[in-house]
């Protein structure tokens, strides 16, 4: 039996990983395969909230997987799957709703936002979402959730479902904290760099996507904003080159103070065209997996089907106790 601590972390296929999503994220997960259990899903479920075209869907969940893969995620070391293959899932999620109150659901700030954007789309799943991302990280007794800003929220309504089950019907969930990634992790977009870079974002200029193709990524870098002082520092009063700074350090291994001193004196032309070539050349690996993997479907059915597999084991011990301590009958077959 693994005395392993749990990770566990949902992504939606709703588009392509960024350099954000990269550096903030999923290159620290690549750190963390040794040392935890971890638990890595593309969460369709949670896609259809929003309107989807089938066949998109089901094309960006295979990409999503191979994404995982061509980052540095090992099968082998990891548990990869797809959220609608492993139905515990959405069955939990029923049994949570009914201790879920309606208020909290109505202070969860990303429904308020979702709701005013777009409102012909006010359905029920995008209110009761957050008691389905719930469920994904309470049925493999999940000890920690990577988490950036915008969802502490919804980890604090997972936190206290479990804890409201516990005290119920008797311990029964982990209750999960959160798993904050380092300082200097958070990537800004390269347009606004006030603003985190979001796969999501209005203005494709501000974001940088892992399988971008490198003349591209050179004229983002080229066009990002930054400031009229002229000096490489990383300081507040300069965002968009500070931010510029994190992404080289990221990509590199070397520190601020070190590439502050390489473009001393030098103008901001010189250090945005090092900069692109930085970028380029650390995720040109990551495109030529990423481009052999999806030549290869088989293979990655194997990952996800594995994965489920070893999901629903876990997944189906859970929910046997929850529905035993809420008074369900035992299924005999």
């Amino acid at each position: 039996m693994s005395d392993k601590k749990v990770i566990f972390s949902g992504v939606q296929p709703s588009g392509d990983i960024t350099i954000g999503n990269y550096l903030g994220a999923i290159k620290n997960w690549v750190n963390l395969q040794d040392e935890y259990k971890c638990y890595y899903c593309i969460v369709d479920l949670h896609a259809i909230t929003v309107p989807q075209v089938p066949k998109d869907l089901r094309r960006k969940s295979l990409e999503l997987l191979a994404q995982y893969i061509a980052a540095g995620l090992d099968p082998e070391k990891n548990t990869m799957f797809i959220q609608s293959h492993v139905s515990a899932h959405a069955e939990l999620s029923w049994v949570l709703n009914t201790i879920t109150y309606m208020g909290q659901l109505n202070r969860m700030t990303q429904f308020k936002e979702k709701s005013q954007k777009n409102e012909a789309n006010l359905n029920a799943g995008l209110f009761t979402y957050p008691v389905l991302m719930a469920s994904d990280i309470l049925l493999y007794k999940t000890d920690f959730v990577p988490v950036g800003e915008d969802q502490k929220q919804h980890l604090e309504l997972a936190r206290d479902l479990a804890e409201r089950f516990n005290n119920k019907y008797s311990p029964t969930f982990t209750v999960p904290e959160p798993l904050i990634s380092k300082v200097g992790a958070r990537i800004m977009d390269l347009q606004e760099p006030t603003s985190k870079m979001s796969k999501s974002g209005e203005d494709d200029k501000g974001r940088i996507l892992v399988l971008e193709d490198p003349d591209s990524i050179r004229r983002k870098i080229k066009r990002a904003v930054t400031d009229s002082l002229g000096v490489v520092k990383y300081s507040d009063d300069q965002p968009g080159i500070k931010n510029l700074l994190n992404i080289y350090s990221k990509f590199t291994g070397e520190t601020i103070e070190e590439i502050e001193k390489k473009y001393e004196g030098e103008g901001y032309g010189k250090f945005k065209s090092d900069t692109a070539e930085v970028i380029v050349e650390g995720l040109r690996p990551i495109r030529e997996k990423f481009d052999e993997l999806m030549k290869n479907k088989d293979y990655l059915e194997e990952i996800y089907l594995d994965g489920a597999k070893r999901a629903e084991r876990e997944a189906r011990k859970m929910l046997s106790k929850v529905y035993r301590k809420v008074g369900f009958v035992k299924r005999k077959f």
